[in-house]
């Protein structure tokens, strides 16, 4: 970690684009310790089982069939920065194929600092990451699963938990998502079209509303059925974990409070709550595997409306 390297990293930002992507990520990792990857063989084979674990049991509860990759990333801080580069410059490319700044030197450098913080202040606070690689072009691989384990470590002390009892609660989040993005192919195509849609129109000077309408409450639909099903599905006592782990997500100090909501952790926050409590009715009404039904075609994602008024979704689509 060598903070005078991560400005100048920054300052030596070039290029034809407006973020040089390649100084970006140096300056993030830079300015970011990476933390220990110093993993014991049980430390391997823990996140190997943890893993599996969730796999069956979430198959076995949920009653969805999917997979996860073969093989589960045990990562530190710059090998997530590493990992996400590529993503977060799939999403800007279409700001980046029309922007003209007035001034491109001093917007490239502006832009590159931004996102090195963006890509440190992540590196940081991920703990761990099922990645569907949206956007991705040439990927020989379709989907990714990552573990941050400094953070993850850091996070079980913090919160003064036992930590593999917190590893594997992170791993059945992870693979909840994993399940969501099995059971329906669509959905990875779908996010697309509509984040897609909503940043080209933003390039042209419009808000496609609409667009950005859907892709929150399918992305609030996402996060609050893998909070459901991490839930329902965890093979242990987890009332501790929930309490500690949204009180986390609340917390920092002034500076992050800051950082998290210009990033729109407030936003992500409301989506686990909000998709979280929509789900939880569903299932208490119908059981889990009705609320599945959501992943059976797109037009059984709820509405903006009906996240905050189950009952009518439950009406619509008689699952």
């Amino acid at each position: 970690m060598n903070l005078l390297r991560s400005v100048q990293a920054v300052a030596d930002a070039s290029g034809t684009g407006v973020v040089d992507w390649e100084n970006a990520a140096t300056a993030a990792k830079e300015g970011t310790d990476p933390g220990s990857l110093d993993l014991s063989a049980a430390d391997r084979e823990g996140y190997a089982n943890d893993v599996q674990a969730a796999r069956d049991r979430i198959r076995d509860v949920a009653k969805l069939e999917f997979d996860v990759p073969p093989t589960a990333q045990i990562q530190n801080r710059h090998h997530w920065i590493d990992a996400n580069v590529e993503s977060f410059r799939n999403v800007m490319s279409p700001i980046e194929s029309h922007a003209s700044p007035k001034f491109p030197g001093f917007s490239r450098i502006a832009n590159t600092g931004t996102m090195s913080v963006l890509l440190g202040f992540l590196a940081r606070n991920v703990l761990g990451q099922y990645d569907p690689l949206l956007l991705a072009d040439d990927s020989d691989d379709d989907h990714g699963l990552y573990f941050v384990h400094p953070n993850i470590v850091a996070a079980a002390t913090e919160l003064d938990i036992g930590y593999p009892r917190f590893r594997r609660w992170i791993a059945f989040h992870e693979v909840a998502h994993a399940a969501e993005f099995g059971a329906a192919p669509w959905l990875s195509e779908y996010l697309e079209s509509r984040m897609e849609a909503g940043v080209i129109a933003m390039v042209e000077g419009e808000l496609d509303r609409e667009a950005f309408r859907e892709l929150d409450a399918a992305m609030t639909a996402v996060e609050g059925y893998a909070e459901l099903v991490m839930d329902r599905a965890f093979d242990d006592s987890y009332a501790d974990l929930r309490r500690k782990l949204d009180e986390r997500r609340r917390s920092g100090g002034p500076i992050t409070r800051v950082v998290r909501r210009l990033l729109g952790f407030g936003l992500k926050r409301r989506q686990y709550e909000r998709g979280s409590a929509f789900f939880e009715h569903v299932a208490d009404e119908r059981g889990l595997e009705a609320a599945a039904t959501a992943w059976t075609a797109p037009g059984n994602l709820p509405t903006p409306a009906e996240l905050d008024r189950p009952e009518v979704w439950i009406r619509r689509v008689d699952p």
